[in-house]
Protein backbone atom coordinates (compact mmCIF):
# COMPACT_ATOMS: atom_id res chain seq x y z
CA UNK A 1 0.00 0.00 0.00
CA UNK A 2 1.76 3.74 -0.33
CA UNK A 3 2.70 5.18 2.49
CA UNK A 4 2.20 8.74 2.87
CA UNK A 5 6.00 9.91 2.39
CA UNK A 6 7.63 9.08 -1.16
CA UNK A 7 10.97 7.61 0.74
CA UNK A 8 9.00 4.34 1.06
CA UNK A 9 9.58 2.63 -2.25
CA UNK A 10 13.28 3.96 -2.39
CA UNK A 11 13.72 2.25 1.18
CA UNK A 12 11.99 -1.13 -0.27
CA UNK A 13 14.50 -1.02 -3.10
CA UNK A 14 17.29 -0.24 -0.89
CA UNK A 15 16.38 -3.30 1.19
CA UNK A 16 15.96 -5.43 -2.39
CA UNK A 17 19.64 -4.23 -3.65
CA UNK A 18 21.27 -5.07 0.00
CA UNK A 19 20.01 -8.75 0.17
CA UNK A 20 22.18 -10.46 -1.73
CA UNK A 21 20.74 -12.57 -4.87
CA UNK A 22 17.54 -10.68 -4.31
CA UNK A 23 16.23 -8.98 -7.37
CA UNK A 24 12.26 -7.85 -8.21
CA UNK A 25 11.73 -10.93 -9.80
CA UNK A 26 12.53 -12.98 -6.65
CA UNK A 27 10.29 -15.70 -5.75
CA UNK A 28 10.84 -14.74 -1.60
CA UNK A 29 7.59 -14.03 0.15
CA UNK A 30 6.81 -11.28 2.16
CA UNK A 31 8.26 -12.98 5.62
CA UNK A 32 11.51 -13.48 3.91
CA UNK A 33 11.19 -9.74 2.94
CA UNK A 34 10.77 -8.89 6.54
CA UNK A 35 13.42 -11.16 8.25
CA UNK A 36 16.33 -9.79 5.11
CA UNK A 37 15.33 -5.64 6.14
CA UNK A 38 15.25 -6.43 9.87
CA UNK A 39 19.06 -8.11 9.56
CA UNK A 40 20.19 -5.31 7.68
CA UNK A 41 23.08 -2.73 9.50
CA UNK A 42 22.14 1.20 9.12
CA UNK A 43 18.65 1.58 9.73
CA UNK A 44 17.92 -2.27 8.91
CA UNK A 45 14.77 -1.74 11.79
CA UNK A 46 12.83 0.70 9.83
CA UNK A 47 13.10 -1.00 6.84
CA UNK A 48 11.81 -4.31 8.45
CA UNK A 49 9.54 -2.00 10.12
CA UNK A 50 7.75 -1.19 6.76
CA UNK A 51 7.72 -4.74 5.29
CA UNK A 52 6.15 -5.73 8.25
CA UNK A 53 3.79 -2.98 8.35
CA UNK A 54 2.81 -3.88 4.72
CA UNK A 55 1.75 -7.26 5.83
CA UNK A 56 -0.19 -5.98 9.07
CA UNK A 57 -2.05 -3.43 6.86
CA UNK A 58 -3.30 -6.77 4.63
CA UNK A 59 -4.21 -8.63 7.50
CA UNK A 60 -5.89 -6.16 8.70
CA UNK A 61 -8.03 -5.03 5.68
CA UNK A 62 -8.80 -8.35 5.03
CA UNK A 63 -9.77 -9.59 8.09
CA UNK A 64 -11.81 -6.24 8.61
CA UNK A 65 -13.44 -7.22 5.25
CA UNK A 66 -14.37 -11.30 6.27
CA UNK A 67 -15.75 -9.30 9.78
CA UNK A 68 -17.76 -7.12 7.47
CA UNK A 69 -19.14 -9.24 4.91
CA UNK A 70 -19.83 -12.77 7.02
CA UNK A 71 -21.64 -10.86 9.54
CA UNK A 72 -25.75 -10.95 10.03
CA UNK A 73 -27.00 -8.40 7.36
CA UNK A 74 -23.36 -7.91 6.06
CA UNK A 75 -24.77 -8.11 2.43
CA UNK A 76 -28.24 -7.25 2.85
CA UNK A 77 -27.99 -4.32 4.88
CA UNK A 78 -25.38 -2.86 2.95
CA UNK A 79 -26.50 -1.24 -0.30
CA UNK A 80 -22.97 -1.24 -1.89
CA UNK A 81 -22.94 -4.88 -1.89
CA UNK A 82 -26.30 -5.70 -1.73
CA UNK A 83 -27.31 -8.43 -4.18
CA UNK A 84 -30.37 -7.89 -5.82
CA UNK A 85 -32.05 -9.81 -8.24
CA UNK A 86 -31.05 -10.29 -11.35
CA UNK A 87 -32.10 -8.38 -14.27
CA UNK A 88 -33.33 -11.13 -16.02
CA UNK A 89 -35.99 -12.05 -13.09
CA UNK A 90 -36.88 -8.55 -11.94
CA UNK A 91 -39.81 -8.69 -14.86
CA UNK A 92 -40.92 -12.01 -13.50
CA UNK A 93 -41.20 -10.35 -10.00
CA UNK A 94 -42.69 -7.25 -11.53
CA UNK A 95 -45.67 -10.03 -12.41
CA UNK A 96 -44.97 -11.79 -8.97
CA UNK A 97 -45.68 -8.65 -6.83
CA UNK A 98 -49.14 -7.49 -9.23
CA UNK A 99 -50.77 -11.04 -8.59
CA UNK A 100 -49.95 -11.13 -4.76
CA UNK A 101 -46.93 -13.09 -4.48
CA UNK A 102 -44.68 -10.53 -3.53
CA UNK A 103 -43.48 -12.52 -0.57
CA UNK A 104 -41.50 -15.17 -3.09
CA UNK A 105 -39.69 -11.97 -4.51
CA UNK A 106 -38.32 -10.45 -1.15
CA UNK A 107 -37.73 -14.08 0.24
CA UNK A 108 -35.28 -14.87 -2.57
CA UNK A 109 -33.75 -11.32 -2.47
CA UNK A 110 -32.85 -11.99 1.49
CA UNK A 111 -31.63 -15.51 0.96
CA UNK A 112 -29.65 -14.59 -1.79
CA UNK A 113 -27.64 -12.24 0.86
CA UNK A 114 -28.22 -14.81 3.57
CA UNK A 115 -26.30 -17.37 1.43
CA UNK A 116 -23.51 -15.14 0.64
CA UNK A 117 -22.60 -13.75 4.18
CA UNK A 118 -22.29 -17.38 5.25
CA UNK A 119 -20.11 -18.12 2.66
CA UNK A 120 -18.03 -14.87 3.23
CA UNK A 121 -16.24 -16.28 6.45
CA UNK A 122 -14.31 -18.66 4.33
CA UNK A 123 -12.35 -15.73 2.49
CA UNK A 124 -10.11 -15.39 5.08
CA UNK A 125 -7.60 -18.60 4.93
CA UNK A 126 -7.33 -17.73 1.45
CA UNK A 127 -6.42 -14.20 1.84
CA UNK A 128 -3.63 -15.34 4.75
CA UNK A 129 -2.52 -17.95 2.17
CA UNK A 130 -2.64 -15.08 -0.39
CA UNK A 131 -0.26 -12.90 2.26
CA UNK A 132 2.24 -15.62 2.60
CA UNK A 133 2.68 -16.29 -0.45
CA UNK A 134 3.02 -12.18 -1.81
CA UNK A 135 6.70 -12.34 -3.34
CA UNK A 136 9.01 -9.35 -3.32
CA UNK A 137 7.36 -7.91 -6.75
CA UNK A 138 4.16 -8.20 -5.26
CA UNK A 139 4.83 -6.24 -2.20
CA UNK A 140 6.67 -2.99 -4.54
CA UNK A 141 3.41 -3.50 -6.96
CA UNK A 142 1.37 -2.64 -3.62
CA UNK A 143 4.04 0.13 -2.51
CA UNK A 144 3.82 1.56 -5.11
CA UNK A 145 0.38 1.34 -6.43
CA UNK A 146 -2.32 2.77 -6.78
CA UNK A 147 -5.55 3.49 -3.33
CA UNK A 148 -6.11 -0.09 -4.52
CA UNK A 149 -2.99 -1.36 -5.58
CA UNK A 150 -3.60 -4.47 -2.30
CA UNK A 151 -7.20 -5.09 -3.98
CA UNK A 152 -6.07 -5.82 -7.28
CA UNK A 153 -3.18 -8.00 -5.98
CA UNK A 154 -5.88 -9.87 -4.26
CA UNK A 155 -8.45 -10.38 -6.87
CA UNK A 156 -5.58 -11.31 -9.26
CA UNK A 157 -4.33 -14.25 -6.84
CA UNK A 158 -7.65 -15.08 -5.22
CA UNK A 159 -10.19 -14.84 -7.40
CA UNK A 160 -9.80 -18.39 -9.07
CA UNK A 161 -9.62 -20.41 -5.39
CA UNK A 162 -12.22 -18.28 -3.72
CA UNK A 163 -14.64 -19.18 -6.61
CA UNK A 164 -13.57 -22.97 -5.73
CA UNK A 165 -13.99 -22.64 -2.09
CA UNK A 166 -17.50 -20.74 -2.79
CA UNK A 167 -18.81 -22.70 -5.16
CA UNK A 168 -19.84 -26.05 -2.67
CA UNK A 169 -20.24 -23.30 -0.11
CA UNK A 170 -22.76 -21.46 -1.44
CA UNK A 171 -24.94 -24.15 -3.09
CA UNK A 172 -24.56 -25.82 0.69
CA UNK A 173 -25.79 -22.34 2.04
CA UNK A 174 -28.35 -21.94 -0.13
CA UNK A 175 -29.79 -25.02 0.68
CA UNK A 176 -28.97 -24.55 4.28
CA UNK A 177 -31.02 -21.04 4.09
CA UNK A 178 -33.87 -22.93 2.14
CA UNK A 179 -32.60 -20.33 -1.04
CA UNK A 180 -32.88 -23.04 -3.55
CA UNK A 181 -36.31 -24.33 -2.54
CA UNK A 182 -37.27 -20.62 -2.35
CA UNK A 183 -36.09 -19.73 -6.33
CA UNK A 184 -37.66 -23.07 -7.17
CA UNK A 185 -40.97 -22.48 -5.52
CA UNK A 186 -40.41 -18.72 -7.38
CA UNK A 187 -39.47 -20.26 -10.41
CA UNK A 188 -42.80 -22.48 -10.34
CA UNK A 189 -45.12 -20.39 -9.15
CA UNK A 190 -44.03 -17.31 -12.14
CA UNK A 191 -43.59 -20.24 -14.74
CA UNK A 192 -47.76 -21.32 -14.27
CA UNK A 193 -48.92 -17.85 -14.71
CA UNK A 194 -50.82 -17.68 -18.21
CA UNK A 195 -49.21 -15.84 -20.88
CA UNK A 196 -45.57 -15.15 -19.76
CA UNK A 197 -41.98 -16.66 -21.09
CA UNK A 198 -40.66 -19.58 -18.93
CA UNK A 199 -37.94 -18.48 -16.23
CA UNK A 200 -34.59 -19.91 -16.27
CA UNK A 201 -31.66 -19.09 -14.18
CA UNK A 202 -28.63 -20.27 -12.61
CA UNK A 203 -29.22 -18.63 -9.26
CA UNK A 204 -26.36 -21.00 -7.69
CA UNK A 205 -23.40 -18.98 -10.00
CA UNK A 206 -25.29 -15.06 -9.60
CA UNK A 207 -24.88 -15.73 -5.73
CA UNK A 208 -20.99 -16.66 -6.33
CA UNK A 209 -20.50 -13.75 -9.20
CA UNK A 210 -22.11 -10.91 -6.43
CA UNK A 211 -20.49 -12.38 -3.43
CA UNK A 212 -17.11 -12.22 -4.95
CA UNK A 213 -17.72 -9.03 -6.24
CA UNK A 214 -18.94 -7.13 -3.13
CA UNK A 215 -16.09 -8.98 -1.59
CA UNK A 216 -13.45 -7.16 -2.89
CA UNK A 217 -15.58 -3.97 -3.07
CA UNK A 218 -15.50 -3.58 0.40
CA UNK A 219 -11.46 -4.98 0.99
CA UNK A 220 -11.28 -2.03 -1.86
CA UNK A 221 -12.83 0.40 0.66
CA UNK A 222 -10.94 -0.97 3.80
CA UNK A 223 -7.93 -0.40 1.99
CA UNK A 224 -8.30 3.23 1.09
CA UNK A 225 -9.51 3.56 4.74
CA UNK A 226 -6.30 2.34 5.87
CA UNK A 227 -4.21 4.52 3.22
CA UNK A 228 -6.08 7.96 4.35
CA UNK A 229 -7.99 7.65 7.74
CA UNK A 230 -5.72 7.70 10.74
CA UNK A 231 -8.76 5.85 12.85
CA UNK A 232 -8.55 2.76 10.54
CA UNK A 233 -4.48 2.35 11.65
CA UNK A 234 -5.29 0.33 14.58
CA UNK A 235 -1.81 -0.49 15.20
CA UNK A 236 0.66 1.02 16.90
CA UNK A 237 2.80 -0.56 13.94
CA UNK A 238 0.10 0.46 11.68
CA UNK A 239 0.57 4.24 13.23
CA UNK A 240 4.28 4.03 12.59
CA UNK A 241 4.29 3.03 9.19
CA UNK A 242 1.33 4.95 7.43
CA UNK A 243 1.67 7.94 9.53
CA UNK A 244 2.76 11.26 8.19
Amino acid sequence: MRMPHVAVLAVLLLVLAAVPGCSSTDAGGLDDLIGAAAGLGGGGKDQGTIAAGLKQALEVGTNNTVRRTSTLNGYLGNAMIRILLPEQVRPAADVMRRVGLGSHVDQLQTQMNRAAELAAAEAGPIFLDAIKRMTIRDAKGILDGGETAATEFFRRTTSAPLRARYSPIVQAKMAQVGLARTYGDFAASYNRIPAVPKLSFDVNEYVIDKALLGLFTVLGEEERRIRTDPAARVTELLRTVFGS
